[in-house]
């Protein structure tokens, strides 16, 4: 490294420092978010132990009971009902005496849901890219800890706020705030802001040249945008190795072993898998060693088949989430239509924080066979993935007897071919009398969020072995 270029390497670690350590805090603070304090308690609190931790959610957890109790309209009603008491709270295994919190439950209880002494709420929505779009609100608590949860995960990373980042997104929440402030603040925060949702051919080539003009240290965005830019600059030969990136975020969808090799190797850094949503908080994340480490200190995950039993560790559930900071709108038991299994392994870098062993994708993510077998939609992923010439697809199960493939091809495919092996391997899979649809597309467009959606099953999917027993298919 040259003299010049270890000058401004030390120039950018005092300038992260600056922000990390005063302007963000400052930004904190004027938003009336203990972000701060929240996230060296964090730092803290991951290498406590096992009991340690769920010692601190009990707590919490009969905290946030207790206000639910006493102020919150709907739990009131659902505690008299039920005869739940939470004073008596002793472990978070106390929740399954309540029903579940699901996303018609808060779209038909949305005021009673508010705390009565709540300030400050925010308005939030999901995209609804899983057909069951949600409006909630959000207290100032909840979102200091989740970003205080992030920032922990961040500097697991060496990477910190105030780093240069690009974001790939595309929530019309973030991307429709770019006023003047935001891109001031952005400035200073060193972070530049692409739409996930616009990936034309010369988007992607403008795409590249940020990249490049910014030379960020991480990155952050949809796993599906970020392979999509690391596959356009493979195919356009741009080098994007020499940057200085240490790691990319994912987080928002599924992170495939194939996009996590392409973003890897195009930008030759580490990724990090993320998990979490607007509306269940930020769940998990992955550090260096590999480990999806909960966020125990603020979630209670259980894990749940299609009944609402718990399942073993190891065998696939439904995650269901309850957040300890959320008294102002609270999420208890809330499922999320996600699916995962626990890992009760202990993660090699030392954080006593619970893993997931992986975090499958949504109920929706899943097909289901004639027969009823229920499968990862990796099942047929691997059958197009396998095919030379395509450039991209995406599958929808419409219903037990009719599915579509969207297929953008090389113009060298011979599609007829490519056409026949698509309908008899997805019938190996599905069923001999299944009807397969294989339709050749310009492009397929992502979700209104920005998201690309591989997998899209109308037919519900009760969860079970099935769904493990075929993800290695």
């Amino acid at each position: 490294m040259t003299a010049t270029a270890l000058h401004a390497r030390q120039d950018t670690g005092l300038y992260t420092r600056f922000v990390s350590g005063v302007v963000f805090p400052l930004q904190e603070r004027l938003k009336h978010h203990d972000t701060v304090r929240v996230r060296r308690d964090l730092e803290a609190s991951q290498w406590w132990s096992a009991e340690r931790l769920r010692d601190l959610q009990t707590t919490r957890l009969r905290a946030l009971l207790q206000a639910c109790r006493d102020g919150v309209p709907y739990y009131q009603q659902l505690f008299t009902r039920v005869g739940f008491d939470p004073d008596a709270v002793r472990s978070p295994d106390d929740l399954r005496a309540l029903p579940f919190l699901t996303k018609a439950e808060i779209r038909a209880h949305t005021d009673e849901l508010k705390h009565r002494h709540a300030s400050g709420l925010a308005r939030f929505n999901t995209g609804g890219s899983s057909g069951e779009p949600l409006i909630f609100f959000i207290g100032r608590e909840r979102v200091g800890h989740d970003v205080a949860a992030k920032w922990r995960a961040t500097r697991w990373w060496g990477v910190d706020v105030g780093d240069p980042e690009i974001v790939v997104w595309g929530s019309p929440i973030e991307l429709g705030a770019q006023d003047r402030l935001r891109r001031w603040r952005d400035r200073i925060m060193r972070t530049e802001l692409l739409p996930a949702f616009e990936m034309s051919e010369p988007r992607l080539d403008h795409f590249l040249q940020r990249i490049r003009a910014r030379r960020p240290r991480m990155l952050f965005g949809y796993p599906s945008a970020l392979s999509h830019i690391a596959a356009h600059a493979e195919k356009r030969g741009v080098a994007m190795t020499d940057l200085g990136i240490r790691v990319a975020f994912c987080t928002s969808e599924r992170l495939y072993d194939h996009q996590r090799q392409v973003i890897a190797r195009v930008f030759g850094c580490r990724v990090a898998n993320g998990y979490g949503g607007r509306d269940a908080g930020f769940i998990a994340h992955e550090c260096q060693h590999g480990g999806m480490h909960l966020t125990a200190e603020d979630i209670v995950v259980e894990l749940v088949d299609r009944e609402g039993h718990p399942v073993p560790a190891g065998t696939p559930g439904e995650i269901v989430v309850t957040h300890l900071a959320t008294r102002d709108f609270p999420f208890v038991r809330y499922r999320t239509g996600d699916v995962a299994a626990l890992d009760e392994r202990r993660c090699p870098c030392g954080r006593g924080l619970p893993m997931l062993r992986e975090v499958q994708g949504r109920t929706t993510d899943f097909v289901v066979a004639e027969d009823g077998t229920v499968m990862h939609g990796l099942a047929l992923i691997y059958i197009l993935r396998d095919l030379p010439g395509v450039q991209a697809f995406k599958v929808t199960q419409h219903t037990l007897q009719r599915c579509g493939v969207d297929l953008v091809v090389e113009p060298c495919v011979d599609r007829e071919r490519h056409a026949s092996a698509i309908v008899d391997g997805f019938r190996r899979r599905l069923g001999q009398s299944v009807q397969v649809e294989v339709r050749y597309v310009g492009e397929i467009a992502p979700e209104k969020s920005g998201k690309f959606r591989y997998i899209v099953s109308h037919v519900r999917a009760g969860l079970g072995q099935g769904a493990a027993a075929v993800e290695h298919a």
